[in-house]
């Protein structure tokens, strides 16, 4: 099993206050008989709730290194493997890519890097670690 991220933990507890209720940490997909992937929560809506049924999963990832872009180049290719693999095994589950609110700002503001997030589907959870909250969810 993989290393959880940094804000791992923040992001659990923000996505607790939300009303999400965390299914699986991490949420274990294989989608063929060689390939088995782990991303790294999976939740559900509570009861209730207005968004009641919904199902989600959620990569996170930290872009603390010295390249955000390398890192980009990372997160967006398990993304989209991940995409895949959800659609063969889980079609219901929404994945997103959490992100902290510094990050988003610093980094997901260039246009190069929204064009690219907007070309490929990346749905955003944006974060603050600190506060342990969801500052934003972006579709």
């Amino acid at each position: 099993m993989p290393a959880k991220d940094i804000f791992h933990n923040a992001v659990k507890s923000a996505l607790i206050k939300d009303g999400w209720k965390i299914t699986d940490d991490p949420l274990f997909i294989k989608p063929s008989t060689r390939i088995s992937l782990y991303i790294d929560i999976g939740g559900e809506r509570a009861i209730g709730a207005e968004k009641n049924g919904q199902t989600i999963a959620v990569e996170i990832k930290s872009f603390l290194s010295i390249s955000p872009l390398a890192e980009f180049h990372t997160a967006l290719g398990q993304f989209l493997n991940y995409m895949l693999a959800l659609k063969l095994n889980q079609p219901e589950r929404i994945l997103y890519l959490a992100i902290t609110k510094d990050t988003y700002r610093d980094f997901f503001s260039d246009p190069f890097i929204q064009l690219s997030v907007s070309t490929y589907q990346v749905k955003l959870l944006i974060f603050d670690p600190l506060e342990e909250v969801i500052a934003l969810w972006s579709d």
